[in-house]
């Protein structure tokens, strides 16, 4: 995490399924507002497709926020899920998937998107002098 700093100290995030069961695939319906998490930058980790554990790390220069969302599941599961929201899509390509998904054009509202439990999210941790 060089490029965030040699000292930085760092915490990662993750979903969490909160139900002793598998994780479904299923609707799901957010139980509480979204607590957004003071995170000032934050690195994206994702899991490859390999035999062993393999990430793809990157950070987004634009605007992100991250947000902790209570999630209920058909079933009674409960999440606390990790969601990453993109404020400034200005500078996206207008062929990215997400406008097509959407039907939106760059720019013209955040796009946001929940980690499954095997992707993190790193975060710098903030101390309460740093919050002041």
């Amino acid at each position: 995490m060089k490029k965030k700093g040699e000292k930085t100290e760092f915490k990662a995030l993750a979903t969490t399924h909160l139900s002793n069961s598998t994780p479904l695939l299923q609707k799901y319906t957010i139980l509480d507002a979204p607590q957004e998490v003071a995170a000032p930058t934050m690195v994206a980790c994702h899991t490859m497709p390999y035999a062993y554990a393999v990430f793809y790390c990157h950070y987004t220069i634009s605007k992100s926020k991250v947000f902790k969302v209570s999630l209920g599941g058909e079933n009674g599961d409960k999440v606390e899920a990790i969601a990453v929201c993109h404020m400034d899509t200005s500078e996206w390509s207008p062929s990215h998937v997400s406008f097509r998904v959407l039907g939106i054009l760059p720019g013209t509202s955040p796009i946001c998107h929940f980690f499954p439990s095997d992707n993190l999210v790193w975060i710098p941790k903030i101390t309460t002098a740093q919050a002041l």
